[in-house]
């Protein structure tokens, strides 16, 4: 096995430039005769313009133009669209109204884009900002994630009575009614999913040019891919061919889904580039982070779940509430539909299941993938519930699982709500969780705890996720002259350390030295293809075109390998980075043929000249990464609070190609979910649609004291839809920490009766639940 080869930790090569500030981030690029954006955003949640002042504005010192979302209609911009179009239970198609680059008639809620104001600096900008003046009319709003209200005095669109956007299902409604009328044993839970705020590191930015010479638009922003930002700028907002539109994405610090998108920003400072004839920048500050990007989850879920006399489960019923924000984002109806809803049988036989999901439009920013997308709500809903049933019919939550979980045997298996899981061995994973954690010596631990005035809790999750599937990706492995190698491929990174992992694939394949390999993503001109990255596909699915590029060079290099040895090409054997006749020691090395291959005049006329290889790979089906997560931890019953004591993870992935990475990934995802399950809620004032948490003063996020070292662990279980076996791990970790966190809460509280309490679970909500108990 080779040094850069599968299953080595190698650290991050990308790692070198990134701590030293090296990196190059989208805020860091700039450009001639540049000038600066600021947005106007609406002050109040729900309101009708009526009109909009902006001479004082335009007559500031620095103030280059302003405009407002009438002008950009008469100049035929389009809007942001939304992709996943959805059908409701009755066979109609749920509306989808327009959400413009900037707000027109209504400002939707609180952060809503009014007008666009271009600054020779950022400061003249914003001064200007300050003078436009904007008649609002207030209107009701409705803020809060519930039923479709016909009666309530806020109605959003037009087209919504009731601010019902959607009305959807899954599942077999007939036979899950009769299962559960039947079931000797049923219990049921409400349980809510709290919105979330993405907060990556690094804000969005938007730097936009014009060259009028080629009629061509250039963007520069933080994205998860380009392909997909140029694709729907040219198709949807400017109307114009794609290659009329260039997107960069350089370095990016973060994304967990809300980079995917196309935003305003995108469409807006390329409209006024082409407008002045000079760029436009505009970068986010943190509080745009919290009015404009879009937010994640906030679902409300009753459950009800019967089980017959021996424990095992009959039938599930799942009826959910999904904020959609004021605007439709991209795919904001697919994450709390198809997305997740088909993984709520978790990892157990479910003879019947049926899921409704009521989407409702509230005057909230939009809400559309946080890392997980759709799978968070779905796996905490089934392992809540089956937390719960374990003690309501006093039965061990583990033996619980084991009677319940589907058997390795019985793989490849079909759920009742239509995916078919190809591999895992969901006991295995339980019980190595178990074992590591000494879960048999817990009783005294908890013993321990309560003597000195604490009370210790033991949880656990099991999960499933769909992943690494949907459509193709495309890798291009091409060789210079010289030998050196540069793989062009249209994903992007955001901190999982892509340069490291298709490096090593590529060291592996071809035999070429790994620190000598170029990796480039993020330029709509230099890679011709890309699907971005989202859906833990990037290696699933990117890795899997690397590898297969790869070896179509290795196929296109045999013939100039045989010139060169003075051989049939049907002789030629390839391996370690050197050509060879087979049963002989006769080689060339791969950079030999290379330089070869691209002079005419050491080649055969049949052979054309180059060295290289393009190929898309296309996933027959999702992977399916699974695991549990075990999470032991203390309450103080005097003030509330909760310290993580352990946390433990034993994933299936599949085949691992680098330890350190999938550690990263693992743990990350962990931190989001524990952040989820004890400390961050993005709230807005039921009355006034007012923000409440609109900065880290107000939200909180996890710090290192709240995460004790995550411990890894793995069971490799290669899945068959692609050719390295890997199954995708970027989402794993959030998946599993909610429910494990707040099972070990309620184990830890139910002495005093405390059956659920919801996230996040902050040293408040707790200590009011243990005094509201009697408790003391």
């Amino acid at each position: 096995m080779g040094k850069f080869a599968f299953g080595q930790s190698i650290r991050r090569r990308e790692d070198a430039r990134l701590l030293t500030g090296d990196g190059r981030y989208a805020d860091d690029i700039n450009l001639p005769r540049q000038s600066y954006a600021y947005i106007l955003r609406s002050p109040h949640a729900h309101a009708r313009i009526r009109g909009i002042s902006t001479d004082k504005a335009k007559a500031m010192p620095g103030v280059l133009a302003v405009f407002t979302g009438a002008e950009l209609a008469r100049d035929g911009i389009g809007t942001i669209p939304l992709l996943t179009p959805t059908t409701n239970r009755d066979g109609s198609i749920a509306p989808a109204p327009p959400y413009p680059c900037l707000a027109q008639d209504r400002a939707r809620y609180v952060g809503d884009a009014v007008a666009l104001v271009i600054g020779e600096t950022l400061a003249a900008a914003r001064d200007g900002a300050e003078e436009i003046e904007v008649d609002y009319s207030p209107l009701p709003a409705w803020s809060e994630t519930a039923v479709a209200d016909a009666g309530h005095p806020a109605r959003i669109w037009d087209e919504a009575p009731g601010n019902l956007c959607f009305d959807w299902e899954i599942g077999d409604k007939s036979a899950t009614d009769k299962a559960l009328a039947a079931a000797p044993h049923r219990v049921k839970l409400t349980l809510v999913n709290n919105r979330l705020v993405p907060n990556p590191m690094e804000p969005r930015a938007a730097l936009g040019a014009y060259e009028r010479g080629e009629e061509r638009y250039v963007l520069y922003t933080s994205s998860q891919g380009s392909h997909f930002v140029r694709e729907l700028l040219a198709k949807n907002v400017f109307k114009v061919p794609e290659n009329r539109i260039r997107v960069v994405t350089p370095d990016v610090g973060g994304g967990f889904g809300a980079k995917i998108f196309l935003y305003r920003e995108h469409a807006l400072v390329l409209y006024a580039a082409r407008k002045l004839g000079r760029p436009v920048k505009w970068t986010g500050e943190r509080s745009d982070c919290f009015l404009a990007d879009t937010h994640g989850r906030d679902n409300v879920t009753e459950a009800e779940l019967g089980l017959d006399r021996d424990g095992r489960f009959l039938a599930m019923r799942v009826a959910t509430v999904a904020n959609l924000g004021a605007y439709l984002s991209n795919f904001s109806t697919f994450i709390p539909t198809l997305c997740g809803t088909q993984l709520l049988v978790g990892v157990y036989v479910m003879p019947a299941i049926h899921v409704s999901v009521k989407g409702v439009f509230t005057n909230t920013a939009p809400v559309d993938a946080y890392r997980g997308a759709g799978r968070p709500e779905a796996a905490y809903v089934i392992e809540r519930m089956v937390d719960h049933a374990a003690r309501k019919l006093g039965i061990p939550p583990d033996e619980l699982r084991r009677r319940n979980f589907i058997a390795p045997a019985k793989m490849p298996y079909a759920t009742t709500l239509g995916l078919t899981y190809d591999s895992g061995d969901f006991a295995r994973n339980m019980e190595d969780a178990l074992k590591l954690a000494d879960a048999a010596g817990f009783p005294a631990r908890k013993a321990a705890a309560r003597k000195a005035g604490k009370r210790r809790g033991l949880g656990f999750s099991t999960y499933i996720e769909q992943c690494g599937g949907g459509p193709n990706e495309a890798a291009e492995v091409r060789f210079d002259p010289s030998g050196s190698l540069t793989l062009l491929i249209g994903t992007q990174a955001s901190g999982q350390g892509h340069e490291t992992a298709y490096a090593q694939i590529l060291a592996e394949a071809l035999g070429v030295p790994f620190e000598e390999i170029r990796v480039v993503q993020g330029d709509s001109d230099q890679v011709a293809f890309g699907r971005g990255t989202g859906g833990s596909r990037s290696l699933p699915v990117g890795g899997a075109a690397v590898d297969l590029a790869a070896r179509r060079v290795i196929e296109r290099g045999k013939p100039v390998a045989a010139h060169l040895l003075e051989a049939s090409a049907a002789d030629i054997e390839f391996r370690d980075g050197r050509y060879r006749i087979a049963g002989t020691d006769r080689s060339v090395a791969i950079a030999q043929v290379a330089e070869a291959a691209f002079d005419p005049l050491r080649l055969p006329p049949e052979i054309e000249p180059g060295f290289g290889a393009t190929a898309h790979f296309t996933p027959p089906a999702s992977t399916f990464p699974n695991g549990c997560h075990l999470c032991e931890l203390e309450v103080d019953p005097e003030t509330g609070t909760t310290r993580i004591l352990r946390y433990l993870v034993v994933d299936d992935v599949g085949v691992v190609l680098n330890p350190l990475l999938l550690d990263g990934q693992i743990h990350g995802g962990v931190v989001q979910g524990i952040g989820q399950a004890l400390l961050e809620a993005c709230v807005y004032d039921a009355e006034s649609g007012q923000l409440v948490t609109g900065s880290l003063m107000d939200y909180c996020m996890p710090r290192a004291d709240d995460v004790p070292a995550i411990e890894s662990r793995y069971n490799i279980v290669p899945c068959a839809s692609n050719p390295l076996g890997v199954k995708g791990a970027g989402e794993a970790g959030a998946i599993g920490a909610p429910p494990a966190v707040i099972n070990a809460l309620v184990d830890a509280l139910a002495e005093y009766g405390i059956e659920h309490i919801d996230m996040p679970a902050t040293p408040e909500r707790i200590w009011k639940a243990i005094n509201e108990s009697g408790g003391t």
